[in-house]
């Protein structure tokens, strides 16, 4: 499986979605977020049980601000529409696939 990129127009098959949801917020001059970035690719392409996507919080403001991200990289994962989990700063493949899980 892909990772999506996420807006504001195709959130409404995040919030719908039957399986466990990964979003990743992050900017393109954010250093952190390009550590992040290849392991969340991996995560999606190894677990197909899982939804994974990113958000641009430069191109979509509106979807960083109903979150509350006030720093990036941030981790959010969802279940049924909710959010269950959620961490600031890069995180190891381990911690991120742990959230997913727990």
């Amino acid at each position: 499986m892909s990772v999506l990129h996420i807006t504001k127009n195709n959130f409404d098959s995040v919030q719908n979605s039957d399986r466990p949801v990964l979003l990743d917020f992050y900017a393109d001059w954010c250093g952190p977020c390009r550590m992040v970035s290849p392991i969340v690719d991996e995560i999606a392409g190894e677990n197909p049980q899982y939804m994974v996507g990113k958000i641009n919080v430069d191109s979509e403001p509106e979807l960083a601000q109903a979150f509350g991200v006030a720093s990036i990289p941030m981790l959010v994962v969802m279940r049924e529409g909710k959010v269950v989990n959620q961490s600031l700063g890069a995180r190891p493949k381990a911690q991120i696939l742990s959230m997913l899980e727990g």
